[in-house]
């Protein structure tokens, strides 16, 4: 089960085989957006309080291209080199 903080790796798309952590999940759409991961181009209008630009941005990736992965078995092979 994928929740918020645990460490993932990318199995599919442009970012495969990275890592990251989970910063926010979507349960009615099976996706989740990973830290550092599947960035996309925001264009964003100036206004009164904000300037505009375009700003990097995580973007939502489906769950089935996630796995994740146990830190605790990570530690016991680094251990074991």
């Amino acid at each position: 089960m994928i929740k918020k903080g645990l460490k993932v790796r990318v199995l599919a798309g442009k970012d495969k085989k990275k890592e990251g952590e989970v910063i926010e999940i979507d349960r009615v759409n099976n996706r989740a957006k990973v830290k550092e991961i599947n960035m996309v181009k925001k264009h964003v209008k100036t206004t009164k309080e904000k300037k505009g630009g375009i700003f990097p941005k995580e973007s939502f990736i489906h769950i089935s291209n996630l796995k994740l992965i146990d830190e605790k078995v990570a530690k016991k092979k680094e251990a074991k080199k």
